[in-house]
């Protein structure tokens, strides 16, 4: 017992020194102490012959301020503020009261006569008294506490139920020990005691105390699966163990039971979680995340998508998703704070509740959290950090006003880790498209340099000419009308330029394809041309309306192309053709590039549209990646025919004419 006292002491000043400035901390000390100095009492009442009976009634005159030290933390708890004045006195003077008469009762003749001797114990009514007295106080602070967390809401309501619930019954279990005492005088009901009054003390007291929230009811739940699966497993193991002692050597009959026990235990813990139905929320939203992580691959979808599967988790209508890397909100594109302290904190603390904070200590960097979830109106904030990127989850509260508790935390960590994979691969993916799309704009530099010189080098000719040919009307009606239309084409090529180079989110809608096709292959031709490379044009798709994105379909169109000019290029001069030919086909429009290159490897096929997948010496093996990821995006699809010997490579594309699910 003297080292349960001091156990108990240590724990307190642990929590003490957690936040001292902390009303609930400092009480809560206070009474660790008060249960050091019953343990210390009960201690020397069990140990001492002579002196064991008054070192009795001092244990039991401790305990009778157990209700009303606990009634203190109850209102330490449920006041926002608690100044010990007159006031309080007034709210308390009844507790006060009955814990003086029910310690007074104890040196009375009552309680325990003076003829008790250590061997021969008696007990007057004033004991059985005590205990009912002590008892009822129990009962009647639980009720108190029940009509307290009516009003209350949040962690406070909690910490109420944990703690009085905590409270009550190691009150109540020290006094039922105590009746089974003096009733059977067998001094085996005492022995337990200092164990019973350690387990709830540091439970409850831990659990209104430390950065962790949990909830009773779920504690109390969990609790009975525990204690349902042990007594079934272990039932069925001795079942089994006398089973096969008949007809099986003791070795093997253990061997056996030991598997069926476990095989039993795994199945009853699937079959008991689904019967009490722990967190059911939460493998909804594990599924919900993971399907929108499979089905979208852009930062801005996953992010809506992901937004409102943590506010169904959560219940409630606000939730924000943070990128460390973009430095912005994903629900309202706010930056982050300037000098870092949000970040810093969270990178330490890894999640926070607002009641996390009120129970630590303050610092600058918790400051700002505070004032960041408040503004937010978060109930929780996560922090997940990956190989190269960072996000922060937060959610705000639900419905139910009740705060997040510790498993609840653990949940929104496993979605956290999903999202962050998943917005992780969308922002590199994203990353590397841009790249390949600034690679395609880089190919494209020398046929419209060659486009480009075409229109001046006729506007320089007519300039160089204007001063000697300005009378001649003719001339110059024709040098205005070149000058416009020379001028206008620059304009559209540069302007093609910038619509491919310029990073954006696609957006389907219904489009004439073959003027996109030929004006594609005017920006090409050049470089087809330098090449020796003449290109086969078969548009018979009528009518040609897809329902896709332009620039998309432009992007995949060109990097078709180049694949196919760097495919020819090394045929013979005569052999280097590329044919482009469209076709209708039920639902869409099935664009054709084929060229008479060698043809793409049967063991290259599979994988053809995986990243870093190239027959060529230059190059990452992106270029058919990321088309296949532009197109899944505007719900079209690409592919490629089986292999023929004597045959090169031939693409399709197939283009939606309406709407798509797929």
């Amino acid at each position: 017992m003297p080292f349960a006292a001091f156990l108990g002491v240590l724990i307190g000043g642990l929590i003490l020194w957690s936040n001292p400035a902390r009303t609930v901390n400092r009480v809560t000390f206070t009474c660790s102490l008060h249960i050091a100095a019953w343990l210390l009492c009960r201690y020397l009442a069990m140990t001492s012959p002579s002196d064991g009976l008054r070192w009795l009634k001092w244990t039991c005159a401790v305990s009778a301020l157990g209700p009303f030290h606990f009634w203190m933390v109850k209102e330490c708890i449920a006041q926002e503020r608690v100044v010990f004045n007159l006031s309080w006195l007034r709210r308390s003077w009844g507790w006060m009261l009955f814990s003086i008469l029910t310690s007074a009762v104890v040196f009375t003749e009552y309680f325990i006569p003076s003829y008790s001797t250590a061997n021969q114990r008696v007990f007057g009514w004033g004991y059985y008294g005590f205990i009912v007295g002590v008892y009822a106080a129990y009962l009647y602070l639980f009720y108190d506490a029940y009509l307290e967390t009516k009003r209350l809401e949040g962690g406070r309501r909690l910490e109420v139920q944990v703690w009085l619930g905590g409270g009550c019954a190691m009150g109540s279990t020290i006094l039922t020990l105590m009746a089974l005492n003096a009733l059977t005088k067998d001094p085996v009901y005492l022995r337990p005691q200092a164990l019973v009054v350690l387990i709830f003390f540091t439970g409850t007291a831990v659990a209104i105390t430390i950065n962790k929230i949990f909830d009773a009811r779920q504690i109390i739940r969990l609790c009975l699966e525990k204690i349902t699966l042990v007594v079934l497993v272990a039932g069925v193991a001795v079942a089994l163990e006398i089973g096969f002692s008949f007809f099986l050597p003791p070795t093997i009959g253990f061997l056996v039971t030991t598997a069926a026990a476990l095989w039993f235990s795994v199945k009853l813990n699937d079959f008991l979680n689904r019967v009490f139905q722990f967190y059911p929320e939460a493998t909804a939203a594990r599924r919900a995340t993971y399907l929108a992580a499979q089905q979208e691959s852009k930062m801005d979808r996953l992010e809506s998508a992901f937004l409102s599967v943590l506010r169904g988790w959560g219940q409630t209508e606000n939730a924000v998703i943070i990128s460390e890397i973009k430095e912005t909100l994903g629900s309202n594109d706010s930056a982050l704070d300037k000098d870092g302290l949000l970040l810093s904190a969270m990178r330490e603390l890894k999640w926070v509740t607002p009641e996390r904070l009120a129970r630590e200590r303050t610092t600058t960097g918790r400051d700002a959290l505070v004032q960041f979830i408040q503004e937010k109106r978060l109930g929780v904030l996560i922090f997940e950090k990956g190989p190269g990127f960072s996000i922060l989850i937060g959610v705000g509260v639900g419905a139910s006003r009740r705060p997040y508790t510790y498993p609840q935390v653990t949940q929104l960590h496993e979605l956290a880790s999903i999202m962050e994979s998943a917005l992780e691969r969308a922002h590199f993916s994203t990353k590397v498209q841009r790249s390949e799309q600034l690679a395609t704009v880089g190919l494209l530099g020398a046929s419209l340099a060659h486009e480009i010189r075409n229109p001046l080098v006729s506007i320089k000719t007519f300039v160089q000419l204007l001063p000697s040919h300005y009378e001649d009307a003719r001339f110059r009606d024709k040098f205005f009308k070149l000058i416009g239309e020379e001028v206008g084409r620059i304009d559209q090529l540069t302007q093609q330029l910038l619509d491919l180079s310029s990073p954006r989110t696609f957006e389907s809608k219904t489009i004439e394809l073959h003027p996109l096709i030929r004006g594609a292959l005017e920006l090409v031709s050049a470089k087809a041309g330098y090449r020796q490379v003449h290109f086969i044009t078969d548009l018979g798709a009528n009518p040609d309306e897809a329902f896709t994105d332009a620039s998309a379909a432009k992007q995949v169109f060109l990097n078709l192309c180049f694949n196919a000019i760097q495919a020819v290029e090394l045929q013979p001069s005569d052999d280097r053709w590329i044919r482009v030919s469209t076709r209708n086909r039920e639902g869409g429009i099935e664009l054709i590039v084929s060229d008479s290159g060698p043809g793409i490897a049967p063991e290259l096929r599979a994988k053809l549209f995986q990243p870093f997948q190239t027959t060529k010496s230059s190059g990452f093996g992106l270029g058919l990646a990321i088309c296949s990821d532009i197109l899944s995006n505007i719900k079209a699809r690409i592919s490629v025919d089986p292999h023929e010997f004597g045959y090169g490579a031939t693409f399709r594309v197939f283009f939606p004419c309406q709407p798509s699910s797929f």
